[in-house]
């Protein structure tokens, strides 16, 4: 055993997962089913005024691209940490994380849109 715990093993999760104990293995499932849900468009993140206005700046470059505006907000953290996002606000389209740490304007969003749905 070292000093201050240097050279100890550090001990794993047996879930494998980043929460330190904080998600179930029913939240757990839950995040894998909404990461596999198909077509559709997340904002991740607590509700701040940033989540929130990249939410509003998708919806606005939706409207231009003439796509379905439904977003769904996911503040839950296990969710948000199983799409291994670990800074908000993110944007994930069809699945698949396309921005995170910042908040996207609209033109921004519209190229990372078209660009996710291959447009």
């Amino acid at each position: 055993m070292g000093l201050f715990g240097f050279g100890k093993k550090k001990e794993e999760n047996a879930g494998g997962c980043c929460c330190g104990g904080a998600c179930d293995a029913n939240s757990m499932e839950n995040a894998k089913e909404a990461m596999n849900s198909g077509e559709s468009i997340k904002v991740l993140g607590t509700g701040c005024s940033k989540c929130n206005e990249l939410e509003s700046n998708v919806k606005k470059a939706l409207e231009e691209l003439g796509m379905n505006t439904n977003i769904e907000h996911v503040t839950d953290f296990t969710q948000i940490a199983a799409y291994g996002v670990m800074s908000t606000p993110a944007l994930v389209v069809d699945g698949k994380v396309v921005s995170y740490g910042k908040v996207l304007n609209k033109d921004e969003a519209l190229i990372v849109l078209r660009k996710a749905r291959g447009l």
